[in-house]
């Protein structure tokens, strides 16, 4: 399943780099899909698979990445909120969500479909379809049990990735949004390089409020600009309780330091916008229930709708250029 790959044009900073006397045996080439390459002192040339993607998703207007240095900052949930509202704004897009959170995948249960399986035909896997034009790609539908533990390093996990993007019947889309694991690693990694010539829109970091947050998702900003790939923008989630039964907001996650918004201004990222900690959505992404369409007139939803009008013009300016 997983192939070699070419080294890549940015390398990561503890790379020891393909000349060097450790390129390959180094500690920080643990994992690494390029480890067997650079350890025989033969680099190949470009991996075929970057144009196997570039082919696979020609007919795909729009790819974004959904990224966050930091871990259970809602980043699957923003995913799945972001795709449904795109589908709500405009009937007549067709959408596509692709989760590579390979060891954690929850695509399938946040969009309600967990119990479906994938089908292969002639032109490659079919996605799980949500609604007509709505569809979902994961790792979670390849098990035979939901508690099943995925143990893979990394060369399986690019194997697995580069499958994903380029064996996948995707068809013609308006919008990939593809919900990635947190961190700068292997799965990152591989994302940029089988997506480095397939006119890749940009991405999407999400993060809450809190410093501790924030720390990790200047790592993610700094390493999109490593490897070149565009900030569309930072979207706040969590940055308020939203009271279910009173609609009363307060804070939870306190911006010590002045929240997203401050990061943003700080390291010259577009932001965004936020979103409201509100229980009905966590009991809507536990039960797959489409949030959006069930109170089209909550505040959550109300900052969801002005985020991707954000988002869609971001994507607008980004394919005029």
């Amino acid at each position: 399943m997983a192939s070699s790959a070419n080294i890549p044009n940015n390398p990561p900073e503890h790379c020891p780099g393909t000349q060097s006397e450790t390129a390959g045996k180094a500690s920080a080439c643990e994992g690494c899909p390029n480890q067997q390459i650079c350890a025989s002192g033969v680099v190949k040339g470009p991996d075929p698979g970057i144009e196997l993607v570039k082919n696979r998703l020609q007919d795909v207007k729009n790819k974004i990445l959904i990224l966050s240095g930091k871990g259970g900052v809602g980043k699957s949930t923003v995913t799945a909120l972001l795709s449904r509202a795109l589908t709500v704004l405009n009937s007549e897009w067709n959408v596509a969500v692709l989760d590579v959170d390979i060891c954690g995948p929850s695509q399938p249960r946040v969009m309600g479909v967990q119990d479906e399986q994938v089908h292969q035909s002639g032109s490659g896997w079919s996605p799980v379809y949500v609604d007509d034009n709505l569809s979902v790609m994961s790792i979670g539908f390849l098990l035979s049990s939901v508690d099943d533990a995925i143990i893979w390093r990394g060369p399986k996990k690019n194997g697995m990735i580069r499958q994903f993007l380029s064996e996948v019947d995707w068809g013609k889309l308006d919008y990939l949004m593809i919900d990635t694991p947190p961190g700068t690693s292997d799965e990152h990694l591989s994302l940029s390089t089988y997506l480095s010539e397939a006119n890749l829109t940009g991405a999407i970091i999400v993060t809450t409020p809190q410093e501790v947050a924030l720390l990790d998702v200047r790592k993610e900003i700094d390493f999109c600009r490593k490897v070149n790939i565009n900030i569309l923008g930072v979207i706040e989630n969590m940055s308020l309780f939203v009271c279910p039964c009173c609609q009363t907001m307060s804070e939870i996650f306190p911006a010590t330091t002045g929240g997203a918004i401050a990061m943003c201004k700080e390291m010259n990222v577009p932001f965004l916008g936020s979103l409201p900690l509100d229980p009905v959505i966590a009991r809507c992404c536990d039960e797959g229930r489409n949030f959006v369409t069930e109170l089209p007139d909550a505040a959550a939803t109300q900052c969801l709708i002005n985020i991707v009008k954000n988002i869609i013009q971001k994507c607008d300016k980004e394919n005029s250029t």
